[in-house]
């Protein structure tokens, strides 16, 4: 062999090294012996369900902000936890691809279960506002509510996840000014919405909602849907398109048409919209006629169930709305999400009272029987 094709040789032995090198991971899957099934058969469940989501196979699964996740086929429930391969405990938001794999979002990162084993997802960061933004029928899109300064939501095209960047707020400066110490971003993912043309819609914790629609990146900005009367910050935990094409955003009251084409205005991209009256006599206990909701799901009737924080649950069926208290004892249950499963029913994530659901009549506590 001649030295020239021992140095050719080298040379290209270091540059598929180097290549290899340069790769940057996309999962990371934990081991265990095949034989032995992972999590574990409990008898009941957290006080901490916050999500609740059923699977195209039928079984539910509950995202609890302190024990894992647990996984109900209507027989048993199976606990999984940290000592399963999950990357947290707090679970913040449970999916499903078309394959069946389950997508659990916890406050340390996105794990996917595949029947057997969990495999955490490792973000690519992007370096820019242009990059890795796409609009795929198969894609996932996540966020991890709590987990402080991302400055966009993740989107998952079944091989890499990409951690997506916001393009810069026209309000971000005067934020970052008037809140220099705050320990997370006003551009952390609150709620993320698909609607019925695909386009995704992101509720941040500060400047409003951003809207694509594979093409533009658009804000909506409304004060009052950031911030209650009272001064506090809500930030955009909830958005729906009613079988009207009406969209309602956190409160009660305003609803909102939504132009498809974005509009420019002194180089801001902005979403086209006009603003409506929306649930008219409708007032909380102290006078308000905001009922800020934390979740929202409209029913096969085309009601929309609205659950608020602590103040329960309203239903509005397009003239008229009703009322219903969620209490543990004499006390107001807090509430974190409504959802509604394949068959209609109605399930609510709350803070610490565990799962309840509706049975034609009022919000019951949920005990699973075996």
């Amino acid at each position: 062999m001649t030295a020239m094709n021992k140095n050719l040789i080298i040379v290209l032995s270091l540059l598929i090294f180097s290549i290899g090198c340069n790769v940057q991971s996309t999962s990371q899957k934990t081991s265990h012996d095949p034989k032995v099934e992972i999590g574990i058969v409990v008898s009941e469940l957290s006080k901490s369900i916050w999500i609740v989501f059923q699977a195209a196979n039928g079984d539910y699964w509950f995202g609890s902000d302190t024990n894992g996740a647990y996984k109900y086929d209507g027989k048993i429930i199976t606990n999984y936890t940290t000592s399963d391969g999950l990357s947290s405990n707090r679970i913040r938001a449970i999916q499903e691809d078309k394959k069946g794999n389950i997508y659990i979002s916890t406050l340390e990162g996105i794990d996917k279960f595949d029947g057997q084993d969990f495999t955490k997802l490792v973000p690519i960061e992007s370096k820019s506002s242009n990059e890795n933004w796409a609009l795929n029928p198969d894609d996932l899109w996540f966020s991890i509510l709590g987990k402080n300064g991302d400055a966009g939501p993740c989107r998952y095209d079944g091989t890499h996840l990409y951690q997506l960047t916001f393009p810069k707020h026209y309000l971000a400066d005067a934020y970052y000014k008037q809140f220099p110490n705050k320990s997370w971003s006003p551009y952390d993912v609150y709620y993320i919405y698909e609607d019925r043309k695909g386009t995704m819609w992101f509720g941040t914790s500060n400047l409003g909602i951003c809207r694509y629609d594979g093409k533009t990146l658009s804000w909506l900005y409304e004060e009052e849907l950031t911030l209650t009367p009272q001064g506090g910050s809500f930030g955009i935990r909830s958005i729906i398109e009613d079988s009207k094409g009406k969209f309602w955003i956190c409160n009660s009251h305003y609803r909102y048409t939504i132009s498809p084409e974005a509009h420019i205005e002194d180089d801001k991209t902005l979403v086209a919209y006009q603003r409506e009256k929306g649930i008219a006599g409708l007032k909380t206990d102290d006078g308000s006629e905001f009922i800020y909701f934390m979740s929202v799901v409209e029913d096969h009737q085309g009601d929309l169930w609205m659950a608020t924080y602590n103040q329960g649950v309203y239903r509005y069926d397009g003239k008229k709305f009703t009322t219903y208290s969620v209490k543990a004892g004499e006390n107001n249950v807090t509430l974190f999400s409504i959802y509604k499963d394949r068959k209609g029913e109605l399930w609510l994530g709350t803070h610490e009272n565990g799962l309840y659901k509706f049975n034609g009549t009022n919000f019951e506590k949920f005990n699973p029987s075996f």
